[in-house]
């Protein structure tokens, strides 16, 4: 045992956090210095290394000292863990093809509404979905012998939504009606019923709100509301009407919207032409012919590219990326694009810094209250109603600390949401006019003069035109 001894004043041994990697480093430097690789082998596991030694790098240093006497080396490695593999939900369906919720579209692109394609119809107790458990990980081993826990796969879990059912022992979800599956807000998987009306909604049907999903086979005409949990679809056109679906909205004709009403969906929006309207899209709003002076907010993408695919007039929003042929007139009717800007985010953020404040202003008060409660109860005068209040306020500290850290957690996820302008993008496929705004973020660009085929996108502090590809 002389020999680890004679190294303590030489070598010194540390290991990485989760004691997966041990290094070497030399305390003392010395020309004369020796070591066998028996002698620095006992001296490792002296220094608790009883794992991995990598022989290789061990016999270099017997050989080579002076080749690492100034930095520090990895000189033993242990056995990574390896994470659990994460359950799932495994669908009889497949949901996430939005054309098996489209209606027929033919070779020449027309859309043949009374022809509707391969729904996900299901009968009344039929299999939905099952779940699938997580599969069990691997547990490591540091360089000290020790285990070094793996991540367990997490839990699935159903989406409950409307007319479906569960077993009791929560593995399987089956349809508790005949009807259409469909996903509305987070995922909720539902099964719904359809209604259809086979005209215009005018007077003689008055305004709907379905628990399902709507087809209208004629127009929306002003001043009537059609809301619906699943999807509406349109066969000829809408006015001033407000269309509300927790689903996607089909729109064949298109929207003269009058500045009145609005088009709302938490899925995506379709429609072959939009002029004075008002559109919000959880997703994807896609127009085949024009959008024209509306105001248009998507949660992903506005997508205006097809064989007109222009935009002209009003404020266009989109979470991620606007594509257009055309963007603005040679008259430099003034249109605004912006992109990486969701406007229900910064709402939010505002309102948690006010929650904040407000909470910050509210403990200090509990603060106080405790610190001359404390010192009662210190000096042995704490009367039994103080008493009470004491272990209230306590209560309430703890509430309130914890109502701070979840608002404080929402803020940064936030912000690190509004400053992700890697995918944001406007892409120009023919034109953009003067008196065209580009906006990026918190970055703005004005267009002073007509560029062809270009794209913006946040570069280095600023927004960037290149050329579009």
């Amino acid at each position: 045992m002389t020999a680890p001894i004679a190294l303590e004043t030489y070598l010194d041994i540390t290991f990485s956090e989760d004691k997966s990697v041990a290094y070497l480093q030399f305390s003392k430097r010395s020309e004369d210095f020796e070591v066998t690789e028996e002698e620095l082998q006992l001296f490792l596991r002296s220094h608790q290394v009883q794992f991995g030694m990598d022989q290789a790098v061990l016999s270099r240093i017997c050989s080579h000292p002076q080749e690492y006497m100034f930095g520090r080396t990895a000189i033993a490695f242990g056995e990574q863990p390896v994470s659990g593999k994460d359950g799932r939900i495994e669908f009889a369906f497949n949901l996430r093809d939005d054309k098996e919720h489209r209606p027929l579209e033919t070779e020449d692109g027309r859309v043949d509404y009374k022809e509707l394609i391969s729904l996900n119809n299901v009968m009344k107790g039929q299999l939905i979905a099952k779940r699938i458990p997580p599969e069990p990980g691997k547990p490591g081993l540091s360089v000290t012998g020790e285990m070094i826990p793996f991540k367990p796969g997490k839990e699935a879990y159903f989406k409950v939504g409307k007319n479906v059912v569960v077993d009791p022992e929560n593995t399987a979800m089956y349809a508790a009606i005949d009807g259409l599956i469909a996903t509305t807000d987070k995922g909720k998987i539902n099964v719904f019923p359809v209604y259809e009306v086979n005209g215009d909604v005018d007077y003689s049907v008055g305004n709907i709100d379905f628990v399902g999903t709507v087809v209208i086979r004629g127009n929306v005409l002003t001043g009537f509301r059609v809301k619906a949990a699943g999807d509406i679809r349109v066969v000829g056109g809408v006015e001033g009407a407000e269309l509300e679906a927790e689903g996607a909205i089909e729109i064949t004709s298109g929207i003269i919207g009058y500045n009145k009403g609005y088009v709302k969906a938490g899925q995506h929006v379709k429609s072959s032409f939009i002029q004075d309207g008002n559109v919000i899209a959880g997703e994807d709003v896609i127009v085949s012919q024009s959008i024209m002076h509306s105001n248009i907010r998507a949660g992903r993408n506005v997508l205006c590219n097809a064989t007109k695919g222009l935009i002209v007039g009003g404020v266009i929003q989109a979470g991620e990326r606007v594509i257009a042929r055309t963007i603005g007139n040679s008259m430099s009717t003034m249109t605004t694009i912006e992109v990486g800007v969701l406007p229900e985010l910064r709402n939010e953020l505002a309102d948690l810094r006010g929650k904040i404040r407000q909470l910050v202003e509210a403990q200090d008060k509990t603060d106080k209250a405790l610190y001359l409660l404390n010192q009662l109860a210190a000096s042995g005068q704490l009367p039994p109603d103080k008493m009470a209040l004491r272990l209230k306020l306590n209560a309430t500290k703890k509430s309130n600390d914890r109502e701070q850290m979840e608002a404080k957690e929402r803020i940064l996820e936030i912000e690190k949401t509004l400053e992700d302008s890697v995918r944001a993008r406007v892409d120009v496929v023919k034109v953009v006019y003067g008196g065209s705004k580009i906006v990026i973020g918190r970055y703005t660009r004005f267009i002073k003069d007509p560029a062809e085929r270009v794209s913006f996108y946040y570069h280095d502090g600023d927004i960037t035109m290149a050329p579009y590809i």
